[in-house]
């Protein structure tokens, strides 16, 4: 493979450019590299746990942080990052892995209010 040298900057804004540009190319792979990591993780987890869900579980949510944060940090888009989020939730059902939550229903009456804050007739 044939290497070719930088070239040099012929102003300061384009030196600072070259170095602007050289850090954010770290940065960038340094969050593909921890994404890639945690789908592969995430992927072996549910193909090795038969019926361990906390670990299954403590996984997603790891993988779903690290993506909201690379996408915060505009190395994902934020589309990629709920779309990969989303399918790993189907596998992570179809794996059989149900959090089991147990929350309280509330009843559905609402109660309106006018701009004045007076209740309106239901």
């Amino acid at each position: 493979m044939v290497v070719y040298p930088r070239l040099m900057a012929n102003t300061k804004s384009a030196a600072k450019a070259a170095r602007s540009s050289i850090k954010k190319k770290e940065n960038n792979l340094f969050w593909k590299r921890r994404i890639k990591a945690i789908l592969k993780s995430l992927n072996k987890t549910l193909e090795t746990e038969g019926g361990n869900t906390d670990i299954i579980f403590e996984k997603q949510s790891a993988m779903q942080k690290v993506l909201d944060k690379a996408a915060k940090q505009n190395v994902l888009h934020k589309n990629k990052a709920n779309r990969l989020k989303s399918r790993f939730a189907k596998k992570v059902a179809a794996h059989g892995a149900t959090k089991s939550t147990s929350k309280s229903t509330k009843s559905s009456a609402k109660s309106t209010t006018t701009k004045g804050g007076d209740k309106a007739d239901a």
